[in-house]
């Protein structure tokens, strides 16, 4: 090997360059989150040639003064922190120092800014070998307009990793889109080929950010979405939560924020799909808009490149205080605080839904219970009224009725219609028709009925002291040494969770006792899952999952089935149940459960006043 030398500036910074800079998106990321620290109120971007030939990012910021400029394209220089503390409490977007210096590198790089109103300003620019910065004088308003022309000039082998040029510029267009998500206090607009792309104002209002929230994700996201703003122990999490039935087949409207910086974390994902995992429709993904306001001081944001990643202090906090957020946002969404949960499109004639003799159960299978879980479950139905005023299991399709008892038809606390109105009809022994104050209200009966019943499960299961089954053999589970001394730190949760485990060698457990609910289950895998999940988020749900399979099963078999005859008072007793449980907007597969045709949309599809 050849004597070990310093690399010279151009080429340190070239290497630097290919962590931060993939491809014009990079560049303007940095340049845009340089421009939102010096406190830009309106940001101005424009690029050519998907961002390789042109980029140019105008701000009306603090500006640059003279003296400060070569500095400004000097690696490892920066005005945003001094010292370890200043390090340790990050609350602005860039801070290392090293993004000017690194795109100067790998493209021809002009800074022009002024500090003052005066008109007069300054221009920086660094050309040859060693990157020597000339300074001269220009005319600038108060701001900074950086020009970066020809990226990747000198090094042609990034340039073949780069993708056509609508795709590169689609890129940029999604930063852009980002950052103004996480800034509505600024103005953004785009220019692609000197062709606007994107104008947005800045937004101070509720309204205002809304529709900004609108402009870049879509109308039908805020007409799906709840907003929310939830406090605690100095956290703070506000945004908007998409509803479980605005579900998407990718996760392609997701933005998280932490401390205004868009975020891809393993622990708040996890929490967010934990909150949804009992609504949501398998195999779709949640939308969401999402902003995590914490103490700069105990979130790290020095752990990647690009500073797409953080580290908590505490990552169990936050996990915990996110997921219990927003589990409890979407138990509360009701008939009465949401809008209908499957819209239905009027423009076109609404096609007619397939009849259906019976419901299937969940895709992929059902877990089948034994007849210890079926113990249990009688056990857990017996002192807790679990049975609902239309009857559970054992009814046979076309069996007759239950009679119950009229309700009234106004609601007695408001004197006023109920959100789900009161029952018209049944439709093919699938449906239930019924009208509200705004129009014509569908109802899925079994779907619905299937929610109630499982909730009510929950509840009952969860107020009573779990049922334990001791094994006849204990089960062995051979796991490694860290799992083992997870296990054997936890024992004390697995006892409130009806486990008894105990550490039976270095890498070895031995299962005593486990719930009488779950003694069908797949003891060595659960308990693995586990241990897992503990040392990877510090809790588990895993238990709870299995618990609710089993559970939304029984609540399947014991919900009314199709072509079961309801009398209008057991339609209405289902209609006012469902206003009053918690998710009933879907049922535990997540489908919907009601739908809405307002008198608006009927006159629509009806062509009346025209």
């Amino acid at each position: 090997m050849s004597r070990i030398q310093v690399l010279n500036p151009r080429l340190a910074n070239q290497i630097a360059a290919g962590e931060v800079v993939e491809r014009p998106a990079s560049v303007v990321k940095e340049l845009l989150e340089n421009s939102l620290d010096a406190g830009a109120t309106r940001i101005d971007v424009a690029i050519e040639e998907g961002g390789v030939r042109l980029v140019r990012i105008r701000d009306n910021g603090l500006g640059i003064g003279k003296d400060d400029l070569p500095l400004a394209l000097a690696r490892h220089a920066t005005s945003k922190i001094v010292d370890l503390d200043d390090l340790e409490a990050i609350a602005t977007l860039g801070f290392r120092g090293e993004a000017l210096a690194s795109i100067a590198s790998v493209s021809r790089l002009a800074l022009t800014s002024s500090s003052d109103e005066s008109g007069a300003g300054w221009q920086v620019t660094a050309e040859g070998r060693d990157m020597t910065a000339s300074v001269n004088a220009a005319a600038h308003a108060r701001g900074t307009t950086v020009e970066v022309r020809d990226l990747f000039f000198n090094t042609p082998a990034r340039r073949k990793f780069l993708r056509t040029e609508k795709t590169e510029a689609g890129h940029v267009e999604d930063v852009v889109r980002k950052l103004a998500l996480s800034h509505f206090n600024t103005g953004f607009s785009l220019t692609v080929n000197e062709r606007p792309v994107l104008t947005l104002k800045p937004a101070a209002s509720p309204q205002e950010m809304q529709r900004r929230v609108a402009q870049i994700c879509g109308t039908p996201f805020v007409e799906n979405a709840v907003a929310i703003d939830v406090e605690h122990a100095g956290i703070r999490l506000w945004g908007w939560l998409g509803l479980p039935t605005f579900s998407r087949a990718q996760p392609d409207l997701q933005f998280f924020f932490v401390n205004g910086r868009m975020v891809r974390d393993r622990v708040l994902n996890h929490a967010v799909r934990q909150a949804f995992e009992d609504v949501l429709f398998h195999g779709r993904h949640p939308a969401y808009v999402l902003y995590l306001e914490i103490d700069p001081a105990i979130v790290d944001v020095n752990v990647h490149p690009t500073k797409h990643e953080v580290r908590f202090r505490d990552s169990r906090l936050v996990h915990d205080f996110l997921f219990r957020t927003l589990h409890r946002v979407i138990a509360d969404l009701r008939p009465d605080t949401q809008q209908s949960p499957a819209r239905v499109e009027t423009t076109a004639p609404v096609s007619a839904a397939p009849l259906q003799s019976v419901f299937p159960l969940p895709e992929g299978g059902a877990p089948v219970a034994t007849s210890a879980q079926m113990a249990a479950y009688a056990q857990l139905i017996a002192p807790s009224g679990v049975g609902l005023r239309i009857g559970l299991a054992g009814v046979g399709e076309g069996a007759p009725p239950a009679v119950l008892p009229s309700l009234p038809q106004t609601d007695t606390a408001h004197g006023a219609t109920p959100p789900l109105g009161y029952a018209l009809a049944q439709l093919h022994g699938v449906y239930i028709l019924a009208q509200n104050a705004q129009g014509l209200v569908l109802v899925d009966m079994h779907a619905a009925h299937e929610r109630i019943t499982y909730e009510r499960l929950k509840c009952a299961y969860d107020a009573q002291a779990v049922a334990m089954q001791p094994l006849l053999v204990p089960v062995g589970v051979a796991v490694g040494e860290r799992e083992a001394d997870a296990a054997e730190e936890n024992v004390a949760l697995f006892a409130r969770l009806g486990f008894v485990v105990e550490r039976a060698g270095p890498e070895s457990l031995l299962v005593r006792e486990v719930p009488a609910l779950l003694a069908g289950a797949d003891v060595p895998q659960l308990v693995r899952d586990v241990l897992a999940d503990l040392r990877q988020h510090g809790s588990s749900t895993r238990l709870a999952q299995t618990r609710d399979e089993l559970l939304a099963t029984m609540a399947c078999h014991g919900s009314v089935r199709a072509n079961r005859l309801l009398t209008v008072p057991e339609m209405n007793a289902l209609l006012r149940d469902m206003e009053e449980t918690e998710r009933s907007g879907q049922c535990n597969h997540g489908r919907p459960t009601w739908t809405q045709l307002s008198m608006q949309d009927l006159d629509r599809l009806f062509l009346r006043g025209r």
